[in-house]
């Protein structure tokens, strides 16, 4: 099992991708409150996805949020430095994410 700060890390990472691929790949016309919770660790991070970023990560959840993904810590890490297929992992049910169809589109544009 992933730490609470592996994932937290694994987050930044991602916005840090994200930021590059936004200015070399130009923006993606998405705004949207993200969640991320993390069942076995009991924890959530939330965050905003804006322009192709992923901006203003903190520790928390949040109910409200457009988009919400849950996870094992092991699934997210794996998910998020990219040695798990975003759909796979949907379809088999390692990640769950709540979203409308065309946010979902969208998503799977950033990842």
């Amino acid at each position: 099992m992933a730490t609470v700060d592996e994932c937290r890390d694994a987050l930044h990472a991602l916005a840090a991708k994200l930021d590059h691929n936004a200015e070399t790949q130009g923006k993606l016309d998405f705004d949207r409150t993200l969640a991320c919770r993390v069942p076995d660790l009991g924890t959530a991070f939330h965050g905003r996805l804006t322009g192709g970023r992923l901006i203003d990560i903190a520790d928390g959840d949040d109910p409200k949020a457009k988009i919400a993904l849950t996870a094992a810590s092991d699934d997210l890490l794996a998910l998020l430095n990219g040695r798990l297929d975003v759909t796979r992992a949907i379809a088999s049910r390692q990640i769950q994410i709540k979203a409308n169809p065309f946010d979902l589109l969208k998503l799977r544009k950033l990842l």
